[in-house]
């Protein structure tokens, strides 16, 4: 019986050392930019933060590029990611809009690689199916996925802030998934039992 309990004493200190990673999730936008960081150690995955850069009161395109440079910078020295995720941008129509989104996630990007983290991009259609199961998910069913996931209440309505934190979480299970690391659902299904419902 002492033996047994002495392994399961390891398993759980060993289980406690697990390093933790913060995942920084990014939505870029020129108007509002969402931003989501999370903390993974083991099987736990915690929301830390999540919001948004409000940047309409930003006359010029200009000034909108250094605000969403410094609030990032500001967000990477606050809590210190590991890693950072972003959203990459949808093909539209407008081509000047997508050339504004562009150079808002571009800005976004230089930010953190002016402190040397790396970046990860993620589709949109990714990030819904990642999240929800589902590549064309609405924005409601993703911010509500989120809350059941993370256990914790989200601010409705607050849609560029919860997106980001999908592209976190996204990261994150793309790091952990079969092919990723391994190549059997066997084997990842029992290093992720949370992640079975």
């Amino acid at each position: 019986m002492a033996l047994i309990v002495q392994i399961l004493l390891r398993l759980e200190n060993k289980g406690s050392s697990l390093a933790e990673k913060i995942i920084l999730g990014m939505d870029p936008g020129t108007s509002v930019m969402g931003y989501g960081i999370i903390v993974v150690k083991g099987q736990e995955t915690r929301l830390l933060q999540y919001g948004v850069i409000h940047l309409s009161k930003y006359v010029s395109h200009e000034l909108k590029l250094k605000k969403i440079f410094e609030r990032v910078i500001g967000l990477i020295d606050d809590f210190e990611p590991d890693e950072v995720a972003l959203e990459a941008p949808f093909y539209g129509k407008n081509v000047q809009s997508m050339l504004k989104l562009g150079r808002a996630q571009g800005v976004a990007m230089a930010a953190a690689l002016s402190r040397e983290i790396p970046i990860t991009e993620y589709a949109p259609k990714k990030v819904k199916q990642s999240v929800t199961g589902n590549g064309n998910a609405s924005k409601e069913q993703v911010a509500n996925m989120l809350q059941s996931i993370l256990k914790c209440a989200l601010e409705p309505k607050l849609f560029d802030a919860s997106d980001a934190v999908a592209v976190a979480l996204c990261h994150h299970y793309n790091a952990t998934s079969p092919t990723s690391k391994t190549k059997s659902w066997k084997a990842f299904i029992s290093d992720n039992p949370g992640r079975i419902m």
